[in-house]
């Protein structure tokens, strides 16, 4: 039987002029994590947040605060999104040599350590540290924008991880991020998704917030 499911709700499509007010509804909503992701114009084509962001979010919501660092050198800033208050701190294995490092950093700081694959990516690439993570990010689309449609051939790579992750006994949350609607949302949940990120689909929802997260839970029910 699957996982039951967690519900990451990623800021990136959040209206940032009422963004106390956003996170308040998603609480509200029953979102379990928020997901912040960071984006430099160099590893991915867009520029957004950055630790003060996140530090802001820490003051507005006990809720876990799930980062994603798609970044170039994301050992540079390990410490300071830490110290704002991440919860879970997700890395890149595209262009990171050091990457064992990178994630010994973070679990030394009692932040809890991911990796992430883009679509383009092999699960034969981050097999070597799976022991050292909490969580595999599958990306269903190319990183950079929220609102792009989902990629379902990368439902082979999770299941791939989930044979690897029961056959290893390990714990593993495997998360997907990229054009998760109502939709979408129950392949990936059955290939053997356990967080869904979800961005568009929570906070462009035409009855609002609550109702989009409503729409996730009820795909899966």
């Amino acid at each position: 039987m699957p996982s039951p499911l967690l519900i990451s709700a990623s800021l990136l499509s959040a209206d940032f002029l009422h963004l106390a007010d956003q996170i308040a509804a998603c609480e509200n909503a029953g979102v379990d994590w928020l997901h912040i992701d960071v984006l430099d114009g160099h590893f991915a084509p867009n520029i957004s947040m950055g630790p003060f962001i996140v530090e802001h979010c820490r003051r507005q919501s006990s809720l876990p605060l799930d980062v994603h660092l798609m970044i170039e050198k994301p050992e540079r800033y390990i410490q300071a999104f830490a110290a704002a208050g991440a919860d879970r701190l997700s890395v890149h294995i595209e262009g990171n040599p050091n990457i064992h490092r990178t994630l010994q950093e973070i679990r030394s700081l009692n932040v809890s350590p991911g990796i992430v694959i883009n679509p383009g990516t092999p699960v034969s690439a981050i097999t070597a540290v799976l022991p050292h993570v909490d969580m595999v990010l599958v990306m269903s689309v190319n990183p950079g924008f929220s609102g792009q449609s989902f990629l379902p051939e990368v439902l082979d790579k999770v299941r791939e991880i989930r044979q690897i992750a029961l056959q290893s006994q390990m714990d593993l949350h495997i998360q997907i991020d990229g054009g998760i609607t109502a939709q979408t949302l129950p392949a990936a949940y059955h290939a053997g998704v356990t967080v869904a990120v979800a961005a568009t689909a929570i906070f462009k929802h035409p009855q609002g917030i609550a109702a989009g997260v409503a729409a996730l839970r009820n795909s899966i029910a």
